[in-house]
């Protein structure tokens, strides 16, 4: 695969924000008789991870003999996101674009339906769960194909030796690798009673408490713990309930045994945290361990990633999906199905996550035991539990089930940790939540 920069002028569409958001791109040449696809794949933080997909891509396109053009477009800055904005408003661009969490649902008018791929890759590679469900297939209709490639949970990443050492805790031996996990005691009292212990020792829990997506994802998954619901599928607000309350209760508890600036923590802070050798335990994907390996292996080959405690109404657990999604706009919209059915076989997710080393998460059931997260460490088997291979918890998301235009709004400013800062901070109960509510009510009206 040869790489030069590739010609935008198509599909910027007079629209100045996409030109800035797009990166050097390497070019897949085809023998053209299948015509032409253009591509705009998440920029992954692993690096070299997108030349397994670069790789995946040629290997369609020189078979069916298309003409690929290939965009990896970073995150950071928001630069996928306005990506996204101006080829929607230009109605010209990419494709294929990823689409991430609640973006199926935003731009659902302007997206092809999938679901003769998506129930083709069910049949084969089994169901997906319910937060890829309800982010991706929108009034019956799937959205977008659900990507193996920047999907994560974002679950507990502890120090093995810390949690012995300030809590008593084995959390080997809680979650073993190769085996399923023997966790009935991991409930939140546990949690709260590792977390007092662990601050008292000084090596606090890293738990954030901005209104970035690492802090808004931990708390969404404790306050589905609690059955606590902002507003419910039907979009009634319904803040004013005794589970909100339980949960607030909680955090309020919680944010005692945490570092003192975690209100002002972004998505950064814990990832930081951990490599700096401070704390016990964060709540992320396997970046984290991945940077200590690197840049601090004595704390990598302490870390162990492994499930959330279970609360009044279950174990539930972070999941943030993304999608591969086609614009209705698309010039070549059977090709793209048909690259996208390549891309979500069992032998294509498998080197995804191979080369992301076990960061990336397929969305079904059967491709959650690849060997990787077996074998990858310091130390080895540290991964094993990341995917959820025997269900042990729920997947979900943050502010689910409202209906998507509120759900995300609540998500994205952070509804959820203001309410835990204001409590916590000394505002009166029934006062936080009357401004949650008057917030999730003015969502309604936008």
């Amino acid at each position: 695969m040869r790489s030069k920069k590739v010609s935008r002028r198509r599909f910027v569409g007079g629209t100045a924000a996409l030109s800035t958001a797009l990166v050097a791109a390497p070019f897949v040449r085809g023998a053209y008789a299948a015509g032409k696809l253009s591509i705009g794949f998440w920029d992954h933080w692993v690096p070299d991870a997108n030349k397994a997909t670069e790789k995946l891509v040629k290997e369609w396109a020189d078979k069916e003999k298309v003409e690929v053009s290939l965009d990896f477009i970073t995150s950071q800055g928001n630069k996928l996101l306005l990506t996204t904005a101006a080829e929607a408003q230009a109605k010209s661009g990419h494709d294929i674009l990823t689409h991430n969490t609640f973006l199926p649902a935003r731009y659902a008018d302007q997206l092809v339906p999938v679901n003769d791929v998506v129930e083709d890759l069910i049949k084969d590679n089994g169901k997906v769960n319910g937060t890829v469900e309800y982010l991706g297939k929108i009034n019956g209709k799937w959205l977008g194909v659900p990507a193996t490639v920047g999907s994560q949970i974002k679950g507990p990443c502890s120090r093995i030796d810390l949690l012995k050492k300030h809590a008593g805790i084995d959390i080997q031996a809680m979650y073993p690798a190769g085996s399923p996990p023997k966790a009935d005691d991991w409930t939140l009292a546990a949690f709260l009673k590792a977390a007092e212990a662990c601050h008292k020792g000084g090596n606090p829990f890293g738990i954030g408490l901005g209104t970035t997506s690492d802090n808004v994802d931990t708390i969404g998954a404790i306050f589905h713990s609690f059955g606590a619901v902002l507003v419910n599928a039907k979009g009634d607000v319904v803040v004013k309930n005794d589970q909100v309350r339980e949960a607030l209760d909680f955090y309020k508890k919680l944010m005692a045994f945490l570092p003192p600036d975690v209100a002002a923590w972004d998505d950064a802070s814990n990832n930081k945290f951990l490599v700096s050798g401070q704390a016990s335990m964060i709540m992320n994907p396997p970046s984290a361990w991945a940077v200590a390996k690197r840049d601090a292996p004595q704390v990598a080959e302490q870390c162990w990633t492994h499930g959330f405690p279970a609360g009044p109404k279950g174990r539930f657990a972070p999941f943030l999906p993304y999608y591969w999604c086609t614009w209705n706009f698309s010039k070549n919209q059977s090709a793209a199905k048909s690259l996208l059915r390549h891309l979500s076989t069992a032998s294509a997710a498998e080197a995804m996550v191979v080369a992301s080393g076990g960061y990336d998460l397929p969305a079904f059931e059967k491709l959650t035991t690849f060997k990787t997260w077996a074998e990858e460490g310091p130390p080895k088997g540290t991964l094993y539990h990341y995917p959820n291979p025997f269900n042990h918890q729920t997947l979900s998301v943050a502010a689910a089930p409202a209906p998507h235009k509120i759900a995300e709004q609540i998500y994205n400013q952070g509804i959820q940790t203001q309410m835990a800062v204001r409590y916590f901070k000394g505002e009166a109960l029934e006062k936080t939540l009357d401004w949650a509510a008057s917030e999730c009510e003015g969502f309604m009206r936008n």
